[in-house]
């Protein structure tokens, strides 16, 4: 990072902390949803035009390409980019499987996308973008940025900038100015046979199931290294809190655990922290799975990780969630979108519920040692959402969440403050290949949502009446 980010950081902080709104007066409105929707319905649950969501769906063509690729409310418009395949900036071509991100403010106007490519072949292949600079020159996931001009919603340059790591799926941004790419394997060096896949996986010239950290405001590949303090299990997203530098992780295994890394020098993780794992306080082992009633208040105390980067990770990617389980931890069913607002960490159960259609949690801390963990929304209805995985909170305090619904149509859905959802956005480009909403997340300014498609592979900017509705 640059002095001048690390100088920010308590300015950023500050910011941030007053940003958003979804609050305690939310949860009240979210419990008293959920008892509606109990004895009414899953009606209760959905937020017509007026009351937080924007109308009904229908097919929009690109503005940049006239392609027919999203069906959005009315008087909303997007533009698409960065498709996999494309030649980049740097020479090299746009890589796949297109899935975290968020945006930042460049000094030149411009918006700054830092994009994962959760790209995993099982066995080693060639890095993408510059190979001196690769982690694991035989990993092909990695992280690529995007310059974008906020007033056409077009790309302007495009490059690498992490290559050589492995399966990076989801992240997070954090408030000094740089993305945590988080990768989705514990993969390895050790080479091991799949019976599920019926070959040979592994093999890689270094370990992975690591964080990394890629500085927003570089300008080409950089040599990241892992943040080993923060664990070797299967990552999925990160938050952080700017109030203590606490950082927020998420896991996508079942069952898993929600951790907490806390830094010794807030805002620079490389130099070391702490692993901690959420338990409820009083009852160890809480399974959050299943029987969970909406608005519960959970109260949370923390286990020490003390092993975060175990040597047989490689092939048992369950060590670090066993040692947590072990001294207490509390189970859920893959977590996966994780993001900062008001004081809280919004995460997502993506098969957590009573129906396995999905659960968003909210944890509130009170400092680094304790807090509060919440059930905001589980899904009764495929048709209200079905698998949340990627999730953002939007500038007007509403929750953006992206599903991963392998059994039907893709949606990005909106929750409101009191509870209720409503559609954004369905997809009709990645009906065929099966893909799924990923890396939601708003432009600095609040006007542009950025969303990818995971499958074929492509980046889309969302625009219109926003201040109309939730988000």
């Amino acid at each position: 990072m640059s002095r001048l980010n690390r100088r920010s950081f308590i300015r950023h902080s500050a910011v941030a902390l007053g940003a958003m709104t979804f609050g305690a007066s939310a949860l009240q409105g979210l419990i008293a949803r959920r008892a509606r929707a109990m004895s009414d319905g899953s009606a209760s649950l959905q937020a017509s035009r007026g009351e937080g969501g924007y109308g009904p769906l229908s097919p929009v063509t690109s503005h940049n390409t006239g392609e027919t690729m999203l069906e959005l409310p009315p008087k909303f418009a997007y533009t698409v980019f960065g498709k996999k395949g494309g030649l980049m900036s740097d020479g090299h071509p746009t890589p796949a499987a297109h899935d975290g991100m968020a945006a930042f403010s460049a000094e030149d106007g411009m918006v700054r996308l830092l994009r994962n490519h959760e790209i995993n072949t099982g066995s080693p292949v060639e890095a993408i973008g510059n190979q001196s600079a690769a982690y694991d020159p035989t990993a092909p996931g990695g992280v690529t940025t995007l310059i974008v001009d906020p007033r056409t919603r077009e790309l302007v340059r495009d490059f690498v900038s992490v290559g050589g790591t492995l399966h990076n799926c989801a992240g997070g941004p954090t408030p000094w100015g740089s993305w945590i790419t988080c990768e989705e394997t514990t993969m390895g060096t050790d080479r091991f046979f799949s019976a599920r896949w019926l070959q040979y996986l592994g093999g890689y010239d270094r370990n992975h199931g690591y964080c990394f950290e890629v500085p927003a405001d570089a300008e080409e590949s950089v040599a990241a290294e892992p943040l080993t303090g923060m664990g070797r299990f299967v990552h999925e997203a990160i938050a952080v809190d700017p109030a203590t530098g606490a950082v927020y992780e998420t896991e996508d295994q079942n069952p898993c655990g929600f951790f907490q890394y806390l830094p010794d020098h807030p805002g620079e993780l490389a130099r070391g922290g702490r692993l901690r794992m959420l338990a409820v306080e009083d009852q160890p082992g809480y399974d959050t799975r299943s029987g969970q009633t909406m608005g519960t208040v959970l109260p949370v105390t923390w286990v020490e990780i003390e092993d975060p980067d175990p040597a047989g990770a490689g092939l048992d990617r369950n060590l670090v969630y066993k040692e947590g389980a072990d001294k207490g931890g509390a189970a859920f069913d893959r977590l996966e979108g994780c993001w900062y607002g008001n004081g809280r960490i919004f995460f997502t159960s993506t098969r957590g519920g009573d129906e396995r259609l999905g659960q968003v949690w909210e944890f509130q801390p009170d400092g680094e040692d304790k807090g509060v963990l919440t059930l905001l929304f589980e899904s009764p209805d495929a048709s209200l959402m079905a698998a949340p995985d990627n999730v953002c909170v939007s500038p007007r305090g509403g929750l953006i969440v992206c599903e991963d619904n392998r059994d039907g149509v893709q949606h990005i859905r909106g929750l409101t403050k009191d509870g209720r959802v409503f559609d954004v956005a369905r997809d009709v480009a990645g009906i065929a290949y099966r893909g799924e909403f990923a890396g939601a997340t708003f432009s600095p300014d609040g006007e542009t949502l950025f969303v990818n498609m995971q499958r074929p592979g492509l980046t889309y900017a969302i625009w219109g009446p926003w201040q109309e509705g939730a988000v």
